[in-house]
């Protein structure tokens, strides 16, 4: 009892003294490092301290069990709390460097200034008051003459001229067009603002990706709206981020030299016939020059402007991600041999406004001075420089930058016509009435005088004017088609249109389509719906340089147009007559939606709208305005993901812009899950996932193709054979032997669709929830000598997979694609509902040692203050920590992240108890398949093997697990071509 009451008392006297302890740290935290104290025991009687001169400064604070914890102030009974023993020994190395850094942090007390410099800052903090500042006689007698002198001393140097600090505008000085206009062209200059920025930052979380401010997603919920629009109306994207490239030059030249970045095995090139002929437009993978099939830059599309009498040279424009746009131009310079880069000219300010030269500019006067610093406007430096001017095109390049080379030895130009031409995208198959609905075919305009606007200059000409006529006549027809997919996709076609603000209507109206019975009309549709838009139709003055900046320069203002509707007799009626400048060429062209797969053909198809720059927002409204949706990059990735299609970069591993998005998304996610609590966190390790944040696409090949090597040689020898799911475990070292015996080389993604056709037949193309098969061609069966020869040709190659899910589950992002074993698969034909199998509970090894390495120090510590008091002068040597132990445990800390694996990474294919063949990198519920659908990529190798182990009612039966989950989903694996 005793002892308990002695424990209690001693429990709430440490509680009661810390308080004193943060005190007395307070008090000691200017001391210097290499002083420290020990706490005085109950023998001692008090909270006192033996000094700095019986410590060795090398040691660490040791705490007696049987003293008590705290620091006791005062005068103590036994003794004053100081300490009675005498220290054994004192070093005098050790001594001198304490008392020297004593030394040194009192006379850096003394002669600190803190805060103010006065005289008065010596004296005690009651004796100090304002009037000594002013009158230096309510100082004491021995600081007077000191602060006469400082007295004196400031008065010579004169008054302290202080910062003028701007006095900030009021928001209705802010909120002027002319400073509105000027703090928006200052925020352009990091980062690239569509023409619709203003609009999308009132709507949409905006996110600053690739050089550019983009929409990401809306701020209101909108989800399932956006898809029923993708699939029942129409979705409004703007795309002018994506950067345009033109080629000029001859057509045999450049074909011979774009021939070098392409591949006739991934579909058809640059020289398709359709393609070439100006009708279609294409779509291609892009290599480096002479790469092909390895080190691919990413898809672009292409459109070649139609031949014509008028025109010698081709003229082509390659569209591509921002993100590949660099490397694409130094290979398109390096195969076209166009290394001089053509010099801007500078531009004056005469230029941009010339008719500023015309009034001479106005003596500066007194009264002009005066005149101009009463008005409350801004003030600039030049006040006779023109006025601010909004950006159009890329706000952050230099003027000073070329944007066109030459080429002396075969005449090709190469331009950049980043930011020069508006693009926008309607997903849908209402997508063309909502384009027929908000813009008119341009009407003719008789003036016999010359004029500097474009279109009056056309009229002039008959054969536009007839070539005008019959694209008008195509536009007409193309209204009556019910949907977008029904066209041939990549059809093109030009026009020229008028102004679509002046047909604005008055409140939003849902545009529907306009099927018209007449016989005559159904014959020209179904001849369009068979053979395309006519090669003549095609052409558009989009295409000159000369149009687009006319058109872009003699823009009709907004205020122009509200005195119009100002003077309207019948308000919403349509703005008459059209302005000349009212009329802008365009160009139409289709998007094809869904073309792989037996299901939802042409999902998702629609059309992209071209503009010359700087008419952006003229077309933007009136869209709008005719009931569309608007989706920003999330709708994007969902729409591919819908379509089946591997969206760019996310998809696509084997290009630079996909190793560094994946890089990205491993920080971006990382970090998320280092902001939660340690408590909260996903147990990764126990989950058997070694990758929850990215996929080691080279990892896996290289542990593909070392099995398949050494099951050849096995077969060779005629070993004993094992099942599947035994000789990849068997077969399997760990990844840093792999890295010894092979080297490392590039993830190839199989784009070769003779090949893709063959794997698709072995698969057993399913539709949906594995229903229905789908017909296939007559196909080789799958046996060891096919796959032999198909391996030869394809290894260390991923493959591009859709897979969907046969019961419940929703697939998540960097799900594992696993192999069921033979188990697994009489369970699926015992029960068809059959959810999936289990994975057992992984063991987390570093979670104990990472729990042990917390305690190694608290126990050295204890140990070492046990010997202190046995061994006495030899425990000063005994404290000091195994170096080597020291330094292992210091480097897996640092590695070490409770949940997940440090990185090497072991063996990947075998680390569950179902081997691995991929991951997932797009996963979700399709509001289309009506169940949980995957796309993502498995190893070519392992896909096969796997195949042809497997029975032919079964076979491309898969098994998904997500990162957070134990439970394994079967799921149907089908390569669309």
């Amino acid at each position: 009892m005793c002892e308990t009451r002695l424990f209690l008392v001693r429990e709430i006297h440490m509680k009661m003294s810390a308080a004193k302890v943060k005190m007395r740290g307070k008090k000691m935290r200017n001391q210097p490092s290499s002083v420290q104290y020990v706490e005085s025991g109950t023998q001692n009687g008090g909270g006192g301290d033996e000094g700095p001169s019986s410590i060795h400064p090398s040691t660490k604070r040791q705490t007696n069990t049987h003293q008590r914890g705290g620091w006791v102030r005062g005068h103590q009974k036994d003794g004053g709390g100081y300490s009675r023993e005498m220290p054994n020994y004192i070093t005098a190395g050790a001594f001198a460097r304490a008392r020297a850094e004593e030394v040194s942090t009192m006379l850096k007390a003394v002669t600190k200034t803190t805060g103010s410099c006065h005289v008065f800052g010596a004296l005690p903090k009651h004796m100090r008051r304002r009037a000594m500042s002013h009158n230096t006689k309510r100082l004491p007698c021995r600081l007077r003459e000191v602060a006469n002198r400082m007295r004196e001393r400031s008065l010579q140097a004169g008054p302290k001229k202080k910062k003028e600090q701007a006095k900030r505008k009021s928001r209705k000085a802010r909120r002027r067009h002319g400073n509105l206009l000027l703090e928006f062209n200052r925020r352009q200059r990091k980062n690239i603002w569509l023409e619709t920025h203003i609009w999308h930052a009132k709507r949409f979380h905006m996110v600053k990706k690739w050089g550019y401010c983009l929409g990401n997603k809306p701020t209101y919920k909108c989800y399932r709206s956006c898809h029923r629009a993708m699939s029942g109306h129409c979705l409004l994207q703007d795309l002018s981020y994506y950067c345009c490239i033109e080629l000029r030059g001859e057509e045999e030249k450049l074909l011979a030299s774009l021939s070098q970045l392409t591949g006739k095995e991934t579909g058809p090139t640059f020289a398709a016939a359709l393609c070439l002929s100006g009708r279609r437009q294409g779509s291609v993978v892009v290599y480096r020059a002479g790469q092909y099939p390895t080190q691919p830059l990413g898809p672009v599309t292409f459109l070649w402007r139609p031949r014509s009498q008028e025109l010698t040279n081709r003229q082509l424009w390659i569209w591509a991600h921002p993100t590949i746009k660099q490397d694409l131009l130094l290979e398109l310079q390096m195969v076209c041999q166009c290394c001089d880069p053509v010099v801007p000219p500078v531009v004056t300010p005469a230029e941009v406004f010339p008719t500023l030269q015309l009034e001479p500019k106005p003596e500066k006067t007194s009264d002009a001075k005066q005149i101009t610093e009463t008005k409350r406007k801004r003030k600039c430096k030049d006040a006779s420089g023109p006025p601010a001017k909004k950006i159009l095109g890329d706000g952050t390049r230099s003027p000073s930058t070329p944007v066109t080379w030459n080429s002396s030895s075969n005449r090709i130009v190469i331009s950049d016509l980043t930011m020069e031409i508006v693009r926008y995208r309607l997903i849908g198959p209402q997508s063309f009435s909502v384009l027929a609905e908000t813009m008119e075919a341009a009407t003719e305009i008789n003036i016999s005088k010359p004029s500097h606007l474009w279109w009056p200059e056309q009229c002039k000409s008959e054969s536009k004017m007839n070539l005008h006529q019959q694209q008008t006549h195509v536009f007409h027809i193309l209204k009556g088609i019910f949907s977008t997919g029904e066209l041939p996709s990549g059809t093109v076609l030009g026009l020229t249109v008028d102004d679509p603000r002046l047909t604005l209507p008055t409140k939003k109206v849902k545009a529907l389509p306009c099927v018209r019975p007449a016989q005559e009309m159904d014959e020209k549709r179904r001849e369009l719906m068979l053979q395309g838009v006519p090669e003549l139709c095609c052409q558009s003055d989009l295409w000159e340089q000369s149009v687009r900046s006319n058109v872009a320069d003699n823009k009709t203002s907004e205020q122009e147009l509200n005195r119009m509707r100002n003077e309207v007799l019948v308000p919403g009626s349509r703005l008459s007559p059209t302005p000349p400048q009212g009329r802008v060429p365009i160009l139409l062209v289709q998007q094809p939606g869904k073309q792989v797969g037996n299901e939802m053909s042409s999902w998702g198809a629609g059309w992209d709208l071209l503009l010359p720059k700087g008419w952006g927002m003229a077309f933007w409204v009136p869209l709008v305005y005719r009931g569309v949706r608007i989706g920003g990059l999330n709708m994007s990735l969902k729409h591919s993901q819908n379509k089946g299609a591997p969206h760019f970069p996310h998809d696509y591993p084997d290009c630079p812009a996909g190793v560094r998005f994946q890089e990205e998304q491993e920080a971006e996610l990382l970090a998320k899950f280092k902001r939660r609590p340690p408590a909260k966190r996903t147990n990764y390790i126990k989950h058997g996932c070694l990758a929850p944040f990215c996929c080691p696409w080279q990892q896996l090949s290289e542990e593909c193709e070392l099995i398949t090597t050494e099951g050849e040689e096995e077969r060779r020898g005629e070993c004993q054979s094992t099942t599947e799911a035994d000789t990849v475990m068997e077969e399997m070292t760990s990844y840093g032997e792999i890295a010894e015996t092979k080297p490392l080389s590039r993830v190839v993604v199989l784009r070769n669709r003779k090949s893709l056709r063959l794997l698709s037949g072995w698969c057993r193309a399913t539709t949906s929830k594995g229903q229905k098969s789908c017909r296939v061609g007559e196909l080789p069966p799958l046996d060891r000598s096919a796959m032999t020869v198909f391996l030869t040709a394809h290894r260390m190659s991923l493959v591009w997979v859709r897979l969907s899910v046969l019961c419940k589950g929703k697939p998540e992002l960097h799900a594992m694609v696993c192999v069921p074993t033979a188990e697994d698969l009489n369970l699926l034909k015992k029960k068809c509902g059959s959810s999936g199998p289990q994975e057992p509970p992984h063991r987390d090894h570093f979670k104990s040692s990472v729990r042990r390495r917390k305690k190694e120090p608290k126990k050295a510590a204890q140990s070492s203050w046990c010997s202190d008091n046995i061994q006495g002068k030899e425990s000063v040597f005994s404290t000091e920590p195994n170096p080597t132990t020291s330094v292992v445990l210091n480097s897996s800390s640092s590695d070490i992240i409770l949940g997940l694996w440090p990185d090497p990474l072991p063996s990947i294919t075998s680390n569950c108890s179902r081997v691995t063949l991929g991951w997932v990198t797009q996963g979700d519920f399709s509001l289309s398949a009506g169940c949980g659908e995957a796309l993502g990529f498995v190893s070519v190798t392992a896909l096969l093997k796997t195949l042809f182990n497997q029975p032919m009612e079964h076979r491309g039966v898969l098994l998904l697990r997500n990162p957070t989950s134990l439970h394994y989903r079967f799921a149907k694996i089908n390569i669309e071509v």
